[in-house]
């Protein structure tokens, strides 16, 4: 399973044969890092599936790096538990990765609060393009995408060919419920986003995240407004 796996050096046989070959997610992960090396991150959202995606990184290689996207519209929570994952490690390379545009740039460009009248717009100058230019220096990335989160996500693989940034991108979490999220953070008594406990299952940008009432579908509160169900990080 250790030969050369890029974008374009890979065909179907290949996908198939590596999501039958890797077990789990700790298989995944050591299988990762052993064959990218330096040339993969991890783009993380410190939600509940990013603490523990950082944590088991943490055991495979703890000098990885996480990148943030860090739009400066974030919930002061999610900032404040990002301070508190770099204190309990250390060793890890936590980038907050920001966009082109300050805030006020893209007011004078494109109008005031544009994530109320363009939010694809918004998402692609703060999230898609910073992430673009996060992993054009890699061969692949890392996403806690989990099958049970929505449809869209309910054939994702542990490993994925990714359309839309020309890069592997690998899932170790696929099989993982939220109640098993919850069982690990648990049990490792590690920190998390208080806002979980407030109702917000998925969380992203203060201004586009809303408190969920329908259990069953844990990114309800996102773009609740609007027929928009993805930022543009995860399409086929």
């Amino acid at each position: 399973m250790d030969e050369k796996l890029t974008y374009n050096h890979w065909g179907d046989h290949v996908h198939k044969r590596l999501n039958n070959e890797l077990k789990d997610f700790m298989d995944v992960l050591k299988w990762a890092y052993r064959l990218y090396q330096d040339k993969i991150v991890y783009a993380c959202s410190f939600g509940a599936e990013g603490i523990v995606l950082i944590d088991l990184i943490y055991k495979v290689n703890p000098t990885a790096t996480v990148v943030f996207l860090d739009t400066d519209l974030h919930f002061r929570e999610t900032y404040s538990l990002i301070e508190r994952m770099k204190q309990k490690y250390p060793k890890l390379h936590i980038k907050m990765t920001e966009p082109a545009l300050t805030l006020n740039q893209q007011t004078e460009k494109y109008g005031d609060k544009l994530w109320e009248h363009n939010p694809n717009l918004c998402c692609q100058i703060r999230k898609t393009k910073p992430l673009e230019q996060e992993l054009s220096h890699v061969d692949a990335w890392i996403s806690g995408l989990r099958r049970e989160q929505s449809m869209s996500r309910k054939n994702t693989n542990y490993v994925n060919k990714d359309h839309r940034f020309k890069r592997v991108k690998i899932c170790p979490l696929i099989h993982w419920t939220w109640d098993d999220v919850w069982e690990y953070i648990t049990l490792n008594n590690l920190p998390y986003n208080e806002l979980h406990d407030k109702s917000y299952p998925s969380i992203g940008c203060e201004m586009c995240t809303l408190p969920v009432t329908n259990q069953e579908n844990f990114r309800s509160g996102r773009w609740a407004n609007f027929e928009k169900k993805e930022c543009g990080l995860h399409q086929a």
